[in-house]
Order: structure tokens, then C-alpha cells, then sequence
């Protein structure tokens, strides 16, 4: 869409993903199989017709960097589109970013207002499919200075984890709390909270203006400061507004068809996948027979960098139930059942992974066993070893464990049944 300039940040460190995020940016961390978080919102944008992005880079930014470039070059200068990553610069003094609002002050350089009416910021680590033409749409029908995308989620999903807004009945922000511990409720339902998706859309210069102070973050300072100053601050309401078409195949009197339906069900999905449960979570829901958040559609494709790799095969007696397996995969002889398996995992004879995410170039040796894992690349695991079964010394190996009690390997791990090593 013309005059629409989108920022997607993409900077974080992810502490709470540690140690998926001990060599690479949140934005960075593989999901299902063959995609990065970062993919997500970059989808979002090219299926939107929003085709000038910037992505703000700072921590560990190098595999983010790379995964841009080779998978998403849609440049083309003399036409306007374009992907530029921009890393963090110390522009404004010595420091680096702050937080989400002094990352895009800190860039205004880029921001030509004779060119762009409008300025959508987005996270770069959330699971979900938007059509961001109609929040465009939505925010202008409005004559909005500012509108937050908005959903409802269960009172204690948000507590300490999600900003929580108030509204008036006619769609106005007059409240917005940062990652409360006892978040507000709404009034028509009183289990559940109004929370902020970190998706936000400024008039240009608004946000100029909102800019010129010091504070760091849009939901912590930036946009709880302009309530009550500026009565054209709306919410949009994604569950209720955001519908994409899509194709799903149906079966009637024994032949499939394709048949176009008006929403597709996974346009209210959303999920921050920033704790190792959480991202565990959401990866085990893509196996089930009809997932919530479908990877398949064909309106609202995907992308992402994909490897020049064969296809994968199964031999030798090799089992695969209710998984994903990428390209490249071979399974030897060994037994994978409710996995996500990502490009180039071999598994062997009698090995068995088990409602486990294993990453890219993993080696399962024979007789290895895995359950409720997630093992990151270039990871090796010797004969006979056992992960997810004695949480004592999976811990003794390096690993991690979640307060659920799911295991993760760190990247390029040697992991024998004594002691591990690094590759």
C-alpha cells in the first residue's frame, strides 16, 4: 500500500527463550520446522501489499541478517519495494536501543513524511495472520492519530507478560498498562483482559511529535502518555475485524474439492511465544489433525528461506506418525512420533523422538531416545543416550529445563550417556 511505511522490530534479546537466544535474536529462532519467528510478520506484510520494511536489528543480529537477505529479497529500488535491515547505530549519544520507541527515534532519518502518511510498527517474534490492510483502513476510516491492535486473552495469560488497555464502548483507548500483575478485566467479561498484540499504526506525524522526549517504549511511556491528551487514540479489535479468504479442501461423496470461505479460522491466532513453554506449546498444536494455526493455506502463504535440499526419506524400517519432516530428513531405522523434524535431522536405528522439535543437522545416533525435547542445530546425540527422561542429569549434560519440565539441548552439543561436549 502506498504511503505506508512498516517497522518491525527486531532487537530483542529473548531472555526468557535462553538458550535458543544464546547465539541469535528472538526474531531469529526457528519454528515449525522451516521457518523463523521473523517470517511471521514479514508474511503479514507482503500478503498485505506492504512492501516497504524496515527491520530494526541489535542483538546477535548476524543469522537474522542473513536469513533476510537470502530468503526475502524483494528489492527493487526503482519501484519502491523493498527489505532493509538496520542495525543499531548509537545515533543519538552512546547508547544503544532503549526499547521499542527509542529504536524508531533513533532511526527518523528514514522516515520521509512527504512520502508516508502512516507508520505501522510491529514485533518480530509473534505467531499470527493479519491482514494489515484493514487495520490501515480501520485507523484512517477513524481519522486516528494512533490505533492498537487489540485481543482478548484469559486474565492470567496476561498478567506480567502482556500490555492490558481499557476502552470506551466506542473503540477509544483511555487505559493502557504495561505487563500488570493484575491485569483489568473487561466489563462484559470478567475473565478476560484487552490485551495489547504490539502491533501499532501512527499518523506520521504523530509520531514525530511523540518522539521528540526521551521516553523508551511505546507501551510503557509513549502511548499511556498520550491518553487524555489526544481523544483520536482507537483499539482494533483483531478477532472481530481481521478476516483473510482462504481455500480449504473438502470431501463430499468421496471427491475433494477446494472451497473459498469467507475467514479463515486462524485469523483471530495470535501467540507471543516468549518462554520455552509457550514456544513449546504452540509448536506441539501444529501437529494436531486440524491445528488451530494453519501452516497449509494458500491465500495467506508463508515465506521463508529455504535450502537447496532433497527430499527427505524414510527407510530401513523408519516409522513417522503425526510429525513434521522437512527437507532433507533421513530416517534410518529409528521412530519419530509427534515431532517436528527441521531440514537435514538424521535419525537412526532404533532411535526414537518422541513429542520433541528437533533443529536443523542433528544427528540422532542408534538406540538414542528423545521425549519432549527441543534440540537445537547442529546438535549430535550418541548411541544410547536419553534425553527427557532423568531431569537431573539432563541437567548435569548442559541442558535446560522449563517449568514444565521440557528439555532443550543448546546448539551444536555432543551429547553421549555421561558427559556432554560441545561440537
Amino acid at each position: 500500500m502506498d504511503r505506508v511505511l512498516a517497522i518491525i522490530m527486531a532487537g530483542g534479546v529473548g531472555e526468557r527463550l535462553q538458550p535458543l537466544t544464546k547465539g541469535r535474536s528472538k526474531g531469529a529462532v526457528p519454528f515449525g520446522g522451516k521457518f523463523r519467528l521473523i517470517d511471521f510478520p514479514l508474511s503479514n506484510c507482503v500478503n498485505s501489499d506492504l512492501r516497504q520494511i524496515y527491520v530494526l536489528t541489535q542483538y546477535l543480529s548476524e543469522s537474522l541478517n542473513r536469513h533476510i537477505q537470502e530468503g526475502w529479497a524483494i528489492s527493487s529500488a526503482g519501484l519502491g519495494d523493498y527489505i532493509y535491515c538496520i542495525p543499531a547505530q548509537q545515533k543519538l549519544g552512546l547508547d544503544w536501543y532503549r526499547g521499542t520507541a527509542d529504536a524508531v527515534r533513533q532511526n527518523l532519518n528514514l522516515i520521509k513524511p512527504k512520502r508516508v502518511d502512516d507508520v505501522i510498527i510491529l514485533s518480530g517474534d509473534h505467531i499470527y495472520k493479519m491482514n494489515y490492510l484493514q487495520l490501515v483502513a480501520y485507523h484512517r476510516m477513524n481519522n486516528a492519530s494512533v490505533t492498537v491492535s487489540a485481543l482478548r486473552v484469559k486474565k492470567e495469560q496476561a498478567a506480567g507478560r502482556l500490555g492490558v488497555l481499557e476502552v470506551e464502548h466506542n473503540h477509544r483507548l483511555i487505559g493502557f498498562e504495561e505487563k500488570p500483575i493484575e491485569p483489568k478485566t473487561m466489563p462484559d467479561a470478567p475473565e478476560y483482559s484487552l490485551a495489547s498484540m504490539g502491533v501499532y499504526i501512527f499518523k506520521v506525524d504523530t509520531l514525530l511529535s511523540a518522539l521528540q522526549g526521551k521516553e523508551d517504549d511505546f507501551g510503557k511511556h509513549i502511548i499511556p502518555g498520550m491518553i487524555g491528551k489526544h481523544h483520536d487514540i482507537f483499539v482494533y479489535d483483531y478477532e472481530e475485524e481481521n478476516k483473510i479468504a482462504d481455500f480449504e479442501v473438502k470431501v463430499k461423496d468421496g471427491i475433494r474439492e477446494k472451497v473459498l470461505v469467507d475467514k479463515i479460522r486462524d485469523s483471530s491466532y495470535w501467540k507471543d511465544v516468549g518462554t520455552i513453554d509457550s514456544y513449546y506449546e504452540v509448536s506441539m498444536d501444529l501437529l494436531s489433525v486440524d491445528p488451530l494455526f494453519n501452516l497449509y493455506g494458500e491465500r495467506w502463504p508463508l515465506r521463508t528461506y529455504q535450502r537447496p535440499l532433497p527430499p527427505s526419506k524414510c527407510i530401513l524400517g523408519g516409522k513417522i506418525s503425526d510429525s513434521i519432516v522437512c527437507d532433507g530428513c533421513i530416517i534410518s531405522g529409528g521412530t519419530v512420533q509427534g515431532s517436528i523434524i527441521s531440514p537435514g535431522v538424521i535419525v537412526e536405528r532404533n532411535a526414537h523422538v518422541e513429542e520433541s522439535v528437533v533443529f536443523d543437522d542433528v544427528i540422532i545416533e542408534p538406540g538414542a531416545t528423545i521425549r519432549r525435547a527441543i534440540v537445537d542445530k547442529e546438535s549430535r546425540i550418541r548411541p544410547g543416550a536419553s534425553i527427557g527422561y532423568d531431569r537431573e542429569a539432563d541437567k548435569r549434560r548442559g541442558c535446560t529445563i522449563s517449568d514444565s519440565g521440557v528439555v532443550v539441548v543448546p546448539k551444536g552439543m555432543y551429547l553421549s550417556r555421561s558427559e556432554p561436549s560441545l561440537l
